[in-house]
Formats: C-alpha cells, sequence, structure tokens
C-alpha cells in the first residue's frame, strides 16, 4: 500500500485498515513531519523533522507512542513540541537501560494505574462514576503507593495484607475490600504486559472482610409514612427525583443524568444511555402512568427555577453540571434515598408479584439460566414489562397513599398531584422553612412563585 495523505482524527485513524505485511504511513495534511504508521498489529504516532548542522541536514525521525495510549489531539501537540525541539537541535532520545532491566519491568503502582484506567475502564466506557471509584482507591487510600514499583508489591504480598488491615480499621471492612480488588485488578492488567513480575496476585494474601447486603429496604407497611417525608421536601425536583427512584428501581447515579432528549413519550420510554458498566449496558426503561406524571412534575418545575438547565437535564439544579449532583438527604429529613429506594423497588415487587425474571429485566441485570439467557429484553419492552411495570407503580402509590398509621389526615394530594398544581397552597403546601422558623405565606398555582421558595432548599 502506497503511503497517504490525511487530515488525521481518531475517526480517520480508526478506519485504517491494519497492513497485510510491513507497514504504510498516512502523513498529515494539517502539521506538517506529523503522521501516523500503520502495521499488522498496531497504529503509532510519529514526527519526521530536521536541522541543519554544520552546513550539513539531519533528518529525525520519532516515535510518539500508539493510537492505544494517545488521542489524535495529545499525539499533534506532542508532536509540535518535537518538532520545534528536532528543528533547534534540542531534541535527545532517552538513554537506552540495560538489556536486563526491561523498561516495563520496574513499572509502579501509578503507571499501571494510568494504563489501566485509559485502556480498560475509559477504552471500554465505563460510567465515570465507576471510574471515580476506582481513583479513589488508587490516587486517596494507596496514594502513598503510586510510586512504589509492583514488582515490590508482588514479591512482599505482607505489605498487601498489611495494608488491608490499616484500611479496615480507618476506612471501614467494605471501603478496604474494593480498595483491595481495585490493586488486585490492576496487577493482573500490568501482569499481561510485563512479564517480569510476580506471577501470583499479592492480594492473594488478604484476609477478606465479610460483607452483608444491607438491610435497607421498605415493605409496603412503611412506604406511606416515607411519601409525607418526601412530600415535606421543599425542592419540588428533588422530591420528585426520590419518588422516580422508587418507581423504577435503577440506581441513582444514572437517573442524575437523565437528559429531556432521553425521555419518550410516544413509546413512553426513558433511555438510559451509560449506567453502570457503559454504553454497552445502556437500555430503555418502561414508563408507568405514575412515572409519566413524576417525570412530567420534575421538568415543570426545572423550567420555572432553572430554565437553561432544564432545557437539557430532566431533573434539572443549580450545579455545574446543570443536574443534580448529590442526592443525599439529611436521614432526619428523609429516611430513605439513593440505593435504599433501589432495594426497596426489588423487595416491593415481590410483594406485587412480579415474577423474578421480570424484576431482573426491570433492574436491567443480567438473567441466569438457561432458559432465561434466551430472553430479548427488547421485544417485552413495550408491552409485558411496561405491563409488569404499571402493576408495581400502582402498588407502590397505592401504598404510599394509604391513610398514616395514627389515623391523621394526609398532608397533600402528591404524589396524585398534577403538574400545574404545584405548589397550590391546598393540595400542595409548602412545608414552614426551618431556617427562618415561620411558614411561608399562600402561594399561587402556575407562577414562578409556586416554587420560588423551594429554588433555596
Amino acid at each position: 500500500m502506497s503511503d497517504l495523505k490525511a487530515t488525521l482524527s481518531d475517526k480517520v485513524i480508526s478506519r485504517l485498515p491494519l497492513a497485510d505485511k510491513g507497514q504504510y504511513e498516512v502523513r498529515d495534511t494539517e502539521l506538517r513531519g506529523f503522521f501516523v504508521r500503520v502495521g499488522t498489529k498496531t497504529k503509532a504516532f510519529a514526527v519526521l523533522g530536521e536541522h541543519w548542522k554544520d552546513g550539513k541536514r539531519h533528518a529525525k525521525k520519532v516515535t510518539l507512542g500508539t493510537t492505544d495510549d494517545l488521542t489524535t489531539r495529545d499525539a499533534r501537540a506532542k508532536a509540535k513540541d518535537v518538532l520545534a525541539k528536532i528543528a533547534k537541535g534540542e531534541y535527545a532520545e532517552e538513554a537506552k537501560k540495560a538489556p536486563d532491566a526491561p523498561p516495563t519491568a520496574n513499572v509502579t503502582l501509578g503507571q499501571a494505574w494510568a494504563r489501566y484506567r485509559v485502556s480498560h475502564l475509559e477504552r471500554k466506557g465505563r460510567s465515570a462514576g465507576t471510574i471515580a471509584g476506582y481513583a479513589d482507591h488508587v490516587e486517596r487510600m494507596l496514594k502513598d503507593w503510586l510510586e512504589k514499583p509492583l514488582r515490590e508489591l508482588g514479591e512482599n504480598p505482607g505489605l498487601v495484607s498489611q495494608r488491608h488491615d490499616e484500611l479496615t480499621k480507618s476506612a471501614g471492612p467494605y471501603a478496604a475490600n474494593g480498595c483491595m480488588r481495585t490493586l488486585r485488578a490492576i496487577y493482573n492488567h500490568a501482569r499481561r504486559g510485563v512479564r517480569g513480575l510476580p506471577p501470583e496476585n499479592p492480594v492473594m494474601a488478604v484476609d477478606w472482610n465479610e460483607e452483608k447486603r444491607r438491610d435497607v429496604a421498605m415493605g409496603a407497611v412503611d412506604i406511606s409514612g416515607w411519601m409525607i417525608e418526601a412530600g415535606r421536601l421543599r425542592n419540588p425536583i428533588r422530591r420528585e427525583f426520590h419518588l422516580f427512584t422508587v418507581l423504577c428501581g435503577s440506581r441513582p447515579t444514572a437517573l442524575k443524568m437523565a437528559k429531556v432528549e432521553h425521555l419518550n413519550f410516544k413509546d413512553r420510554i426513558l433511555h438510559i444511555p451509560s449506567p453502570k458498566g457503559g454504553a454497552k449496558k445502556a437500555f430503555d426503561i418502561p414508563l408507568s402512568r405514575p412515572m409519566i406524571r413524576c417525570l412530567v412534575r420534575a421538568m415543570r418545575a426545572g423550567s420555572i427555577l432553572h430554565p437553561d438547565a432544564a432545557k437539557t437535564w430532566i431533573f434539572a439544579a443549580d450545579s455545574e453540571e446543570g443536574h443534580i449532583v448529590e442526592q443525599k438527604e439529611s436521614r432526619s429529613t428523609l429516611s430513605k434515598w439513593g440505593n435504599d429506594l433501589r432495594h426497596t423497588y426489588r423487595t416491593l415487587g415481590q410483594a406485587a408479584g412480579l415474577s423474578p425474571v421480570d424484576m431482573h429485566l426491570l433492574m436491567n441485570h443480567s438473567v441466569k439460566g438457561v432458559n432465561e439467557g434466551y430472553i430479548t429484553r427488547s421485544k417485552l419492552l413495550n408491552d409485558h414489562l411496561r405491563a409488569s411495570q404499571q402493576t408495581l407503580s400502582d402498588f407502590i402509590i397505592k401504598s404510599g397513599t394509604a391513610p398514616p398509621k395514627d389515623g391523621s389526615n394526609r398532608e397533600r394530594v402528591w404524589p396524585l398531584l398534577a403538574a400545574r398544581r404545584i405548589g397550590d397552597d391546598q393540595l400542595d403546601p409548602t412545608p414552614p422553612d426551618p431556617r427562618e422558623g415561620k411558614p411561608l405565606g399562600p402561594r399561587k398555582a402556575r407562577t414562578a412563585e409556586a416554587v420560588e421558595p423551594a429554588k433555596a432548599a
């Protein structure tokens, strides 16, 4: 194949076929001397520069890195710097290391983590939350080990066991186990490319802490009390967010980033493009009538409180991102939130009579078993799964709108409230502002004043 020219970009490079034999080059039309070299197995960025010395022209070719390690944008920036140094005669290659000490044999934890993050987590489309969790384990809990060679850990597994014991005391048993699982994954990933590392993963020396599933779910008799607590939240968008979480059972991290464009009223689905596990786990949530009412109320309140952000986000907020970032509430204000509501959804699904397979599909869990493995979720979405979702939503709403256990009257119509009546002083009264210690005056529906006091919450 003859050499080619093109405006190099990640998209263009991804389409370049590997060479049948040898290699070929594709030169960038924007930056002279910058090109990508395509071999039979890899693609690499490189530059070809020249400088004059003692009246003689000297050419210099330098490989910048593979396309797995660098984006085109980063490679082009690096190329400009290298070409400038070559032109000035300042560029010098790093001294080669001794043959008995391969460059990667002494890879540090920090280097291995950087490689694992790019080539495994980011390239495979893992969610930002997942990557942040791994980063917290390495960059915070193992910060003092970032410069430590992995070989040292492999040869002294007692160091790892000791660190696990220390983290168990300082961070808790669950966090300590999670940190060690991250270290185990990074070490296994590094070993595939670094044969000089000890073959046994040092995390094998860890005496794991026992982990028990938390008992945090609510039953049918608990929902009415929770609905009263949620109804008292001064921010109507956060109120609807918590309600929608218990109605769909999805992870809060994915719901916080739900966009208006992901909502399809015609087909009655909410698309979740990047749940836990990344884009390959994308799925559609079938929407029941209570779920649609919940989303409409959230978007209506958002259009009044945060009109610009509400054009993009369903659960808009006054944050840099434009959507709800932190879903935590004071336990004294709202006893259950976050993954507590996901556990509740699964528990109430059982109480409502839904089958285990239906619950797995609604919660986007993988379905195990020989026969269940043949089920195609998308073919059940618009009829069977939506009907199951409606059954469960009706059960939750009916349980949540039952009279309080103490025999008192319900405080508000919510969660059966129509979107146009948000903040109605009779149907949806705003609770007193605890910061001022006095109740708010009457509120008018369908105006900015109807939800403006909630903006400060």
